[in-house]
């Protein structure tokens, strides 16, 4: 098989399997993939991938039985790892796979389509800094139990953390805030190459283990209404997060405050202006995603308003 992603078997060997087709997604399966989304989404906090754009489409694999997609698999690069970071950092891979209810439970054909995943997943490995190793990780509501069971014990997938997907109605009534004296809040469109770079060296200092990298920072960059809030200090960036629009909901990502700023109420002014920015823009709610793990960073979003809406359990391995 190659990047490019070739057809994997016209029809599989076994006789619930026969007349199954799985090959890369196509054009044409746009209406097909619609009809999966809306059975799998039956369950209303299944995580399901949408295929993205053409150039990614060699990612995506599909499973056709009778002129229906009865499964879809996709992998992406989430984290790569710039040199000169701690040596047990991990570059990490996520995997996507998902079935109609009446064959979720069907391991042999996930299997197939696993395969697929897993070897495109070390050509994508190929191409990241050798310097470090990659993780191959998958992350499933709580309570898609089937889909957890398969990565768990047929592919001996180990936990990795857990999060919450929380949620903020903008018709609550919301505290303007202040920041301490001496630092300012501005917009950052991060307009250059080099601001893109000055952003990214910070961001790794503060998440070391699992950086944002390039890629993921141009596809943030793509959403509507993208902007990043930074809180500086003269010219030293102190905190940061970015946020725009999903559907009719604002999206906050990578809240972050240097040590020596923390505990002054710095990451609250910061999310309540996003919360502001969102609601000047006519959305409805903001979401965003943190460890189950941390109390300190929910306490923060509970005394905003967040509330918690469903569970997300983050599975992985080592990509070898």
């Amino acid at each position: 098989m190659t990047g490019k992603g070739a057809t994997y078997l016209s029809h599989l060997s076994t006789d619930r399997l026969h007349d199954v087709e799985i090959r890369n997604f196509q054009e044409a399966d746009m209406p097909l993939l619609e009809g999966l989304f809306r059975s799998v989404t039956v369950k209303e906090h299944a995580v399901f991938w949408w295929v993205g754009e053409p150039a990614n489409w060699g990612n995506v694999f599909c499973a056709f039985r009778q002129g229906v997609m009865i499964a879809k698999g996709q992998v992406s690069i989430v984290n790569i790892v710039p040199s000169g970071h701690l040596p047990e950092a991990r570059h990490s891979i996520y995997m996507n796979l998902k079935a109609v209810p009446e064959w979720e439970h069907d391991f042999e054909l996930l299997d197939h389509l696993y395969m697929q995943l897993y070897a495109r997943a070390l050509e994508l490995k190929a191409t990241l800094p050798a310097e470090y190793s990659t993780f191959l990780c998958v992350g499933n509501d709580s309570e898609e139990q089937a889909n957890n069971q398969f990565f768990k014990e047929r592919h001996s997938f180990r936990h990795l953390n857990s999060l919450f997907s929380m949620n903020r109605d903008l018709g609550l009534p919301l505290t303007e805030l202040t920041l301490p004296t001496g630092l300012e809040m501005k917009h950052w469109q991060m307009a250059t190459a080099q601001e893109e770079e000055d952003y990214l060296r910070l961001e790794a200092e503060v998440w070391p283990d699992t950086p944002l990298g390039s890629n993921r920072l141009i596809e943030y960059k793509r959403n509507d209404l993208w902007t990043a809030l930074v809180v500086r200090e003269g010219e030293t960036i102190v905190a940061s997060l970015m946020v725009w629009r999903e559907d009719n909901y604002g999206y906050i990502e990578d809240v972050f405050v240097r040590e020596p700023w923390r505990k002054q109420g710095v990451a609250k002014y910061l999310l309540t202006q996003a919360l502001m920015y969102s609601g000047s823009h006519g959305l409805s709610s903001v979401r965003l995603m943190v460890l189950t793990n941390n109390p300190s960073a929910l306490k923060l979003y509970e005394s905003l308003g967040f509330t918690a809406r469903q569970e997300e359990t983050r599975f992985c391995l080592d990509l070898e």
